[in-house]
């Protein structure tokens, strides 16, 4: 198989945008995680305002933006989040 699926986890302003809490996507091999971010900010514009202050998660640790993804892989995009 050419491709991974990954679990994508989905808060705040990104769950607004996709009204689900998590999606499961496919990607080519060798996909880093700032590519889920990339391909949800295409679909969703107006997630653009997020793009260089989201933080990543794979797998319960945070990680950085170039790190590839492995089939199975749960994601999270976490945004900032204000207080409240």
């Amino acid at each position: 198989m050419s491709g991974i699926t990954v679990t994508v986890k989905l808060f705040a302003a990104y769950q607004e945008a996709y009204r689900v809490p998590e999606l499961v996507l496919e990607f080519p091999q060798n996909t880093a995680v700032k590519e889920v971010r990339d391909r949800l900010i295409t679909e969703h514009p107006e997630l653009a305002q997020l793009r260089d202050i989201t933080r990543f998660g794979v797998n319960l640790q945070f990680v950085e933006p170039d790190t590839i993804l492995q089939d199975g892989d749960e994601v999270v995009l976490i945004p900032p989040v204000s207080g409240g």
